[in-house]
């Protein structure tokens, strides 16, 4: 079985006929994937430490918080008040967790039937929700009462949605069909 960074490396010979690249450098890779969650009301310390706990465990790096940049008096925020965590995985970090997604964590979400085309935007990157975080080996035991969800943005250099659709198909990802295709 090839793993990721190898499919990775393959990307141009793979992609070369279907939008025609004449060099290795045009084709494109994956720079880094940011996974982030916001806390909302959550006041709790105890809540928030699980939070980072658990991503942490989930992504295999410390997490970093992120406060407010400015008051809000209608929503009760203060400046400098944590409203998310957020982690930016690159290298051997984002292999591991990218193929944990894709072959762990997406087949144990329930009635999964592959993820949207729609998530790619037009600077080529694709962003993805986990309602549950509970679908990830190492926090598969938990209560239910403290289930969060949290945001994956896989950055990528592909100029236009077709590479990047082209890129993260060849990766693996389970992206749904097109109308197109079905037919």
């Amino acid at each position: 079985m090839t793993t990721l960074k190898e499919k990775l490396q393959n990307t141009f010979e793979a992609l070369k006929s279907a939008l025609s690249y004449t060099n290795v450098m045009q084709a494109p890779r994956i720079e880094k994937v940011i996974v982030s969650t916001g806390v909302g009301k959550i006041s709790d310390k105890s809540k928030l430490a699980l939070i980072q706990d658990r991503l942490a465990r989930i992504t295999g790096q410390k997490v970093s918080p992120r406060p407010a940049k400015k008051s809000i008096a209608s929503f009760k925020l203060r400046e400098g008040d944590i409203v998310g965590y957020q982690v930016t995985l690159r290298g051997g970090r984002m292999y591991t967790f990218l193929d944990k997604l894709i072959h762990l964590a997406l087949p144990n979400t329930r009635d999964f039937r592959g993820l949207p085309v729609s998530g790619i935007d037009d600077m080529g990157n694709y962003t993805l929700g986990v309602r549950e975080h509970t679908i990830f080996p190492e926090t598969h035991d938990e209560e239910l009462k403290d289930v969060f969800g949290f945001s994956i943005t896989v950055v990528t250099t592909a100029k236009t949605k077709v590479e990047a659709e082209a890129l993260l198909r060849h990766l693996g990802l389970p992206l749904q069909k097109r109308e197109s295709e079905t037919e």
